[in-house]
């Protein structure tokens, strides 16, 4: 070995290699919503929080400021807050799915001060000058689990878990990484974990926001343990009819075939994990799998809710991909860390464009499944499951898919917005801008607007409920 290789070769050793901490399944997953339905049951609101480090967690904040200040009558100082059932999020828009997920609308009261303001890089490795740092982004990744999963831990999660998840919350929550192996959505549910033979309940939420934080070379992937043998896991019907069904769809075969491998030691001993972003930009796929492992038309709802409900609203924050044009003005470059950065920040760009219009069409067939399935209800059901027939219309669901973004608010603001760097430390100034922004950009979404004069009894113009605004975008001036 030549002599001048082996200082390299120590660096190279000295990358943060993230050990499994995954424990074997002792019994079976159970699922994280077990509770009675929340209200009267007749609305329904899904939430989806993009990636983009502290600049999208300002961002969903900003969207669930505005859905608590939104003017519609509830009875509560949450506004339409109360009414949210679902929180899906991958990247910086998990960190805001799980505050609010675990702690529910209390989790926003002083968020901005205990979290957004801090400086969530405090305990990593930042500096791109120092050639340790370049070394170890190459060997695998700068910085490992102990940094920003330490750090979450130690300013807002405090330890819980999946199974704390469970215990408090009647939010479905769900956290989303990338499987590299498979290059696929990693999704932080029992039907991964059974697969896994691993116990998701006492996984701490911190290391899945981790995971699905975890930026290539900037975080070494988040590793866990497939625990073959460690339980008597079958694989479920619906999991070899999502394989093999030519009707299903790419990535829910895809899907499938990710969570047979992990059930094969020639194939998986150990599942890599990074930014969900790369896959799946929303965190929507588990709307896919909730219908699929359901295997009934009315999921992720229950039977009970799907016959309560009247409105429904899934409204997507996105707080876009940091643009970077400095290399488009010489004939050098990108190369190096910039190229691999590009390479990613390329995959999240397609996974945001691609991910809203898949998510949209399922949600679609989702809602005319649903109406087929409440219309051909006995009506002795409908009054078991919700509890009187009077003024009961099997037709009468309105489902509202809406995505708030940058682009609702103008070139300017949107140009000075996606200067916002994707980083977990923000200045007072950029987070205040952003939160703003998700407010600004909720409130000027067409299909928000149309889900409230739903709520207030106003005819609302069909393309809306379409998801086609008429006219194109509104645009808000940032800052009136």
């Amino acid at each position: 070995m030549h002599r001048a290789l082996i200082p390299f070769l120590i660096l190279l050793g000295c990358a943060p290699w993230n050990q499994p901490l995954n424990q074997p399944l002792q019994g079976e997953n159970l699922s994280l919503v077990e509770s009675e339905t929340v209200g009267d049951g007749e609305l329904y609101i899904a939430l989806a929080f993009s990636g983009g480090g502290f600049r999208a967690t300002s961002f969903a904040y900003g969207m669930l400021e505005e859905l608590r200040a939104s003017g519609i009558e509830t009875g509560t100082p949450n506004g339409l807050l109360d009414e949210v059932r679902l929180v899906t999020g991958v990247s910086g828009g998990s960190v805001m799915a799980a505050q609010f997920g675990l702690y529910g609308p209390d989790g926003l009261k002083g968020f901005r001060e205990k979290f957004l303001l801090t400086d969530g890089e405090a305990y990593m490795t930042t500096s791109g000058y120092n050639p340790l740092t370049v070394i170890k982004g190459v060997a695998g990744g700068v910085n490992g689990r102990d940094t920003f999963g330490r750090y979450l831990d130690d300013v807002l999660f405090k330890g819980a878990t999946f199974g704390d998840l469970r215990n408090r919350s009647t939010i479905k929550t769900w956290i989303n990484a990338t499987d590299m192996a498979n290059n696929t959505p990693f999704l932080f549910s029992p039907e991964t974990f059974d697969a896994l033979c691993s116990d998701l309940s006492k996984v701490r939420l911190s290391e899945a926001v981790a995971a699905s934080a975890a930026f290539p070379l900037v975080f070494t992937p988040i590793v866990l343990k497939a625990h073959q043998g460690k339980c008597n896991y079958r694989e479920p019907d619906w999991l070899t009819a999502a394989r093999y069904n030519p009707e299903a769809t790419s990535a829910m075969r895809a899907y499938a075939r990710a969570l047979e491998s992990y059930t094969d030691p020639d194939k998986v001993k150990f599942v890599k994990l990074l930014d969900g972003g790369i896959t799946d930009y929303f965190g929507t796929t588990g709307i896919a799998v909730e219908r699929a492992r359901a295997e009934v038309p009315y999921a992720p709802l229950t039977a009970a809710e799907a016959v309560k409900l009247k409105r429904m609203l899934f409204l997507v924050a996105n707080a876009g991909v940091e643009e970077d044009f400095d290399w488009t003005q010489k004939v050098a470059g990108p190369g190096g860390v910039n190229l691999a950065m590009s390479i990613a920040n390329s995959a999240m760009a397609a996974a945001s464009r691609s991910g809203y219009d898949s998510m949209r069409a399922e949600l679609r067939f989702w809602e005319a499944d649903l109406i087929e399935w409440r219309c051909a209800l006995p009506l002795s059901e409908v009054r078991r499951l919700r509890g009187s027939t009077d003024g009961w219309d099997c037709t009468d669901v309105k489902l509202f898919v809406g995505e708030a973004s940058f682009a609702n608010l103008g070139d300017d603001k949107r140009d000075r917005l996606n200067d916002v760097p994707t980083r977990l430390k923000l200045d007072p100034a950029e987070v205040d801008m952003v939160i703003e922004a998700g407010r600004l950009a909720t409130r000027a979404t067409p299909e928000f607007n149309g889900f409230l004069a739903s709520l207030e009894g106003n005819e609302v113009d069909d393309r809306i409920e379409d998801g086609i605004a008429a006219g194109g975008r509104r645009v808000v001036p940032l800052g009136n």
